[in-house]
């Protein structure tokens, strides 16, 4: 009898292809939205393996109404914070993820919401698209750029890192960092400082550690203000952000701009006050959205699938 494998997207070309040539029961839900929850919960029933996305909670829910015979669970995500672990693992079952394979995608966008953020881009196409692009004046639209600044990296790690690199090819003279634990033998060159160090003395603020319990809310209010007006940029998570507070601090003027690809919720809804301000650039979470990422992703996950229903060790496992 052939597996039965619930998947709860429609996946990039190639990979689909791949999946398709499976010999799976195949339950696969095929618009280009979230699956509803309570189809989610209906078609898990049974099922020997689950394809999931960032977008689907995996919870004790889920997981008694999926059955004993649950052998694998597999997300195409780096992040699993969609998933009780210890639930899943309590049972028996394999879990797997996408390990290391968005980093440069990522870095390729906070750096482009750095870019952006500090060269006003956001207020520069609507001028032009409003009509507002007259003759030239010396300081009409002007940012700053980051040649002898200092950037600050929170959490250096490989997405951190790539993100200096590219950062030090625009001129940013200097790169301190804060995190868990210090790295002295960075490639960067980058000096190990205390939090509140980063807050005060960076020009460039990019957000590149994981979501914990110690990083949540961690940029609120009182971060918001021992900043220099620097240029702040999240593409990490948004539960590292307190996004009331910086919808104060925008208010107040303590943040020179702001470049966001994650925020909480998501989607962000449109009457949101984050998107009144000029300085506020928010992208809708596409940080690894490139067409190599995103076939690298669900290939790495159907492997996990594979290996579970196989009971071999995933390749990629949580």
């Amino acid at each position: 009898m052939s597996p039965k494998v619930l998947v709860t997207r429609i996946l990039p070309p190639q990979a689909q292809s791949r999946l398709l040539e499976q010999d799976f029961d195949l339950y696969q839900w095929q618009e280009d939205a979230c699956i509803p929850r309570h189809v989610l919960l209906e078609k898990i029933k049974g099922v020997d393996a689950l394809f999931c996305l960032l977008t689907e909670k995996i919870d004790q829910e889920l997981l008694d109404a999926a059955g004993p015979q649950l052998k694998v669970i597999a997300t195409m995500s780096v992040g699993y914070d969609h998933i009780d672990v210890q639930a899943v693992k309590s049972r028996g079952i394999l879990l797997g993820y996408t390990p290391d394979v968005l980093t440069d995608a990522t870095a390729d966008l906070t750096v482009l919401l750095a870019l952006g953020a500090s060269r006003r881009i956001k207020e520069s196409i609507c001028a032009a698209e409003d009509g507002q692009w007259g003759k030239w004046a010396p300081t009409w639209l002007c940012g700053s750029q980051f040649t002898n600044k200092t950037l600050g990296i929170v959490g250096l790690g490989r997405i951190g890192e790539a993100v200096g690199d590219r950062l030090k090819a625009f001129g940013i003279g200097r790169v301190i960092y804060s995190g868990r634990s210090e790295k002295p033998r960075n490639r960067l060159g980058a000096e190990f400082v205390p939090f509140q160090t980063l807050l005060a003395e960076s020009d460039v603020i990019v957000v590149c550690c994981a979501l914990t319990k110690d990083t949540e809310n961690m940029f609120n209010y009182e971060a918001f203000s021992r900043m220099k007006k620097s240029v702040f940029v999240n593409s990490a998570r948004g539960g590292i952000v307190h996004q009331d507070d910086l919808v104060r601090a925008l208010k107040e003027n303590l943040v020179g701009a702001v470049g966001l690809d994650v925020t909480t919720p998501e989607p962000l809804p449109p009457t949101h006050p984050l998107y009144t301000f000029p300085n506020c650039l928010i992208l809708p979470h596409v940080g690894s959205a490139t067409f190599e990422t995103r076939e690298n992703m669900a290939n790495m996950t159907l492997g996990n699938i594979l290996a579970g229903l196989k009971n071999e060790p995933l390749p990629y496992s949580i």
